[in-house]
This record gives C-alpha cells, structure tokens and sequence, in this order.
C-alpha cells in the first residue's frame, strides 16, 4: 500500500510564504510524477504545479511566479514553495502522486490533504 502524507500547511500572513511537504511511503519502484493541487470548499479542485513540467497547463495564472515544485527522490518527498501568499490561496492543499508499481503498472494516490490559511 502507498501512502501520501503532506505536512507544512497552517496560518500565514498575507505576503508571507509556506513550503509543503508530501512524502510517499510504500512498495512501489519508483516516482514518476507528483503534482500539487488545491480546493475551496464548492469548488473544484485545480491544479497549482506539478514535478512532471515547469509549466503545465491549467494552472492559475494567479499562482505562476509565485509557487513552484521540487522533489527529493533520495527522501521521496515533493515539496510545494509557496510565496507572496494571498488571502485567495486559502484553501486545501492536496498532492497526488502517479507511482510505478512492482508490475510497472502506473497508479496514482492522493495524499489527505493540509490546510492553508493566508490572512489579510
């Protein structure tokens, strides 16, 4: 079984910065992706950056220059700096990450997410 456990999320100042942290536990052979995601509550979720591209589409132009992704392979983590936050950030911070299994199959798993509150 793989897990997904994001850790980093709280209560920032506007203008202020958060790193997100989504580290994956399991048996499996390897990471081949992982992205960041974010919902509102009666919104859907979006997509907010991903390890698979610098610039993958349909991400808010509203987040371009101020989130970026990166991972570690050696610590199976992948991490979400977040920068310049606004109060329109507050949301939910999931990550999903597509890895290949011992049959190099892909699956893909949804960490529980982590809250995150930008105050004015």
């Amino acid at each position: 079984q793989v897990q997904l456990v994001e850790s980093g999320g709280g209560l920032v100042q506007a203008g202020g910065s958060l790193r997100l942290s989504c580290t994956i536990s399991g048996d499996f052979f390897d990471i081949h992706t992982v992205s960041w995601h974010r919902q509102v509550p009666g919104q859907q979720r979006e997509l907010v950056g991903s390890t698979g591209s610098s610039s993958p589409r349909g991400i808010p132009e509203s987040v371009s220059g101020r989130f970026s992704v990166s991972r570690d392979d050696a610590r199976k983590t992948a991490y979400l700096q977040m920068n310049r936050l606004q109060p329109g950030d507050t949301a939910v911070y999931y990550c999903k990450a597509h890895v290949r299994d011992r049959t190099w199959l892909i699956q893909t798993y949804w960490g529980q997410g982590t809250q995150v509150t930008v105050a004015s």
